[in-house]
């Protein structure tokens, strides 16, 4: 239930704190005095959308706090608490919410900050708001279906249909974007297939075109390389020349000299050795020079093959905009990818056609048990109602539950019509004959019913006895009364029958600020001798007479 409220800068209301009890709680008060504006705070912390009017003049921020008291044996709203990392001990919850001067708004569980929507999901667990517009509620199909549903117990059912609704949605989703892919696929399989064999034929390897190159400059100058080499052969080498003496047996001369010499100066001895390590320096000079000499190919069809290869692979640069092999290799695997996706999505669309007919008997099963419980329920639960609406001065009222068929959909395969007769004949749709007093009936008779299957703690009527009076009046205050003996009720209201039957009464005012000339909303719980005093203002308005007054003690002793 929710057992304390506080309010700083919203709209009118300056400052407010105020606790409440169990059972029904009356708010009465002057059209205009703020009794709006108190429940709109109240709907701030349950989720309703932020704008910056909210927030009072002269104020930087408003703040709405409510701190719910709630049965720690609630174990579905622990585990929701506890998924979004709300600490929660001794069932005491405090919502806050925070509006900036931009509008912007912050949300707090327990002083932990949460997102609108948990806070919406939390607060429906804990409070449901009747406006003076939900009435309107009758006439739409959702409202009507998850009525019925809930007097059905069809939770379970529902939430089955509407996973395997979101997930065939999802599924055909999927199968038309892959479906698109290979058609897509398909018109190019032709072209990628060519490309990719053309690239995939060649053997493409990561630098081999300046392998190529180097191995074409040197073909293309084989002779004049060969030419060069022989001449340093020749240079080392008598067997070269027959008139020269090789630069080997020269330095093995000069080494002989110099060793001999070395005898009486030791420096020589010194240079013989230097001249030594030259000689052994320059003979692995000569063996790598008649090596290269060995190797160099003189081969025209070897140059004519390099030549053709390079050209090739200067052909596929410009033709696929490459400009090294490394690019060429990638576009070799885009290729080879999309060859494979091809087939992949086709394997992955054969999946998704299974999954969609296994879903589709599901599904049909699961709206089938939903029809099934829906009609088992309706009879049951417009018997209920008509009694109900019965007992609220409509003794030849009929309600009746039209289970329709209706596409399939994420409810199932049913539409649901709520249809009424005030006369006991020919019922039709509630939205086109009942009256703004009938359906006020018909809308709390459903509220009661609702909040006794769904156990909401907290309820809040704001004017659902709008359009009657008199003994109507008293009756569904008295009905409005007994939902107090299992839960929270708070019944904003102007007619002294139903306001009698509650078990605390508060007034809300509107005062003038003298220092600021503002006008400021209160509220307050009247005494037993205040609220008579009240209830005799809203019999006989401003002017209270002794007939008021008495009248007003005998609804309270009712």
């Amino acid at each position: 239930m929710l057992s304390r409220l506080q309010i700083r800068s919203y709209i009118l209301i300056d400052s407010l704190e105020i606790d409440f009890p169990e059972g029904l709680i009356i708010i009465t008060g002057q059209t205009g005095a703020g009794k709006s504006i108190l429940l709109g705070a109240l709907s701030l912390v349950t989720g309703a959308k932020a704008d910056a009017s909210m927030v009072a003049e002269g104020a930087d921020n408003c703040v709405v706090e409510a701190e719910f008291e709630v049965g720690t044996e609630d174990s579905s709203l622990r585990e929701l608490l506890e998924d979004n990392e709300v600490e929660w001990e001794g069932g005491h919850l405090i919502i806050r919410r925070v509006v900036n001067r931009s509008g912007r708004s912050r949300a707090f569980i327990n002083d932990s900050p949460v997102p609108v929507q948990v806070l919406q999901d939390i607060a429906s667990r804990l409070v449901d708001v009747h406006s003076q517009h939900q009435t309107l509620l009758l006439s739409d199909k959702q409202f009507q279906m998850s009525t019925l549903d809930h007097f059905a117990g069809n939770s379970q059912l529902r939430e089955q249909c509407a996973d395997l609704w979101r997930r065939q949605v999802a599924l055909k989703s999927e199968l038309v974007s892959l479906e698109d892919r290979i058609a897509r696929l398909a018109r190019e399989k032709d072209y990628n297939e060519a490309q990719f064999r053309q690239l995939d034929a060649t053997s493409l390897r990561d630098g081999e075109l300046a392998e190529l190159e180097e191995e074409q400059k040197q073909l293309a100058n084989a002779e004049e390389i060969k030419t060069g080499l022989s001449a340093v052969e020749a240079l080392f080498d008598s067997s070269f020349s027959d008139d020269r003496i090789s630069l080997d047996s020269s330095l093995k001369e000069a080494g002989r000299h110099l060793s001999k010499v070395g005898r009486f100066v030791p420096a020589a001895s010194e240079l013989s050795e230097r001249i030594e390590s030259c000689r052994r320096e320059l003979d692995d000079v000569l063996s790598e020079v008649s090596l290269l000499n060995s190797k160099v190919d003189m081969s025209e069809a070897r140059l004519e093959e390099v030549e053709g290869r390079m050209s090739m692979l200067y052909g596929l640069f410009q033709k696929h905009g490459c400009t090294s092999e490394a690019e060429l290799i990638a576009l070799r695997d885009q290729l080879s990818e999309a060859l494979f996706d091809s087939t992949r999505l086709e394997e992955r669309r054969d999946e998704i056609s299974a999954s969609l007919k296994s879903l589709a008997v599901e599904l049909d099963e699961v709206a089938a048990r939903l029809t099934v419980s829906r009609k088992e329920a309706a009879v049951r639960f417009a018997d209920s109602i008509q009694e109900s609406i019965r007992g609220l001065e409509l003794p030849y009222a009929v309600f009746e539950v039209e289970i329709l068929p209706a596409p399939l959909s994420v409810n199932g395969a049913d539409m649901i019509q709520f249809r009424f007769s005030s006369t006991g004949r020919n019922a039709v749709d509630v939205a086109k004959c009942a009256s703004g007093g009938e359906m006020s009936r018909i809308m709390l008779a459903l509220k009661a019913m609702r909040a006794r299957f769904t156990k909401m703690p907290t309820m809040i009527f704001d004017e659902i006895d709008t359009g009657v009076s008199g003994s109507v009046a008293d009756k569904m205050g008295t009905m409005i009364c007994s939902m107090g003996s299992y839960m929270q009720v708070f019944a904003i209201t102007h007619l002294p029958q139903v306001a009698a039957k509650g078990s605390a009464h508060y007034l809300v005012s509107k005062d003038i600020d003298p220092s600021s000339s503002i006008a400021i909303s209160t509220i307050k719980r009247l005494s037993d001798d205040q609220r008579v005093l009240e209830l005799a203002r809203m019999l006989s308005g401003s002017v209270l007479t002794e007939a008021a007054i008495a009248n007003a003690e005998s609804l309270l002793r009712c």
